[in-house]
């Protein structure tokens, strides 16, 4: 079972990380595709030369975070029950929501096209987004009740810089911030994982690679 909880961190590390660096790389074989401008799911539009590609990735990234949950429930079950059950659904329904669906249901090039498939995308990725956004609050108060108070606050301020940056991308989308730096959607979307990943990242390190 250490074998499977290791591989659990790993596999969590390689989900998050690949979110920022898959999306990056991919970007480059994409003509006109700004990274600062458009958000991660635009790669993965119908008339997107990286389309499948991104789909695949989108795909693999979520069963990854899938695989990483034996690891988190060994890890902080025995800390609190309700507190790691809560964090666990939230990670799944995220796994499932705005990485696996969208893998299948894309959004289109332009925010003026509204399919079937675009309306799925954006409710299931608005609601694994918005669950994913409570979990370094989760991580910080299993981190407080398991005395590591540092890293728990750590937990904290990374939860209200995603919060901020949230906001921002929300924003962006609104026309009469179009002309101004708030419309960097991608920007602020790429930051807002870095900053929701981070507390689970420095978990997945220290029980990945030091334990």
């Amino acid at each position: 079972m250490e074998k499977i909880y290791k591989l659990g961190w790993y596999t969590l590390l390689a989900a998050m990380a690949g979110d920022l660096v898959v999306s990056l790389i991919l970007s480059f074989f994409y003509n006109g595709y700004s990274s600062t401008k458009m958000s991660i799911s635009a790669l993965g539009n119908p008339q997107s030369p990286v389309r499948f590609a991104f789909n695949v990735w989108m795909f693999v990234e979520g069963v990854l975070f899938l695989v990483s949950i034996p690891a988190l429930y060994n890890c902080y079950h025995k800390v609190s029950g309700g507190l790691t059950n809560t964090m666990i659904a939230f990670i799944a329904i995220f796994a499932v929501g705005a990485c696996i669906f969208t893998s299948f249901f894309s959004v289109n090039e332009s925010k003026e096209v509204v399919t079937l498939a675009s309306k799925i995308h954006g409710a299931a990725s608005v609601i694994g987004f918005m669950l994913f956004l409570f979990v370094p609050l989760l991580v910080a108060l299993l981190l407080f009740k398991g005395e590591e108070k540092t890293l728990g606050i750590i937990s904290i301020l990374c939860f209200v810089i995603a919060l901020v940056f949230f906001v921002l991308f929300v924003m962006s989308d609104k026309p009469e911030f179009a002309k101004t730096a708030i419309a960097n959607e991608g920007l602020w979307q790429r930051l807002n994982l870095l900053f929701m990943y981070l507390p689970l990242g420095i978990a997945a390190v220290k029980m990945g690679f030091n334990s």
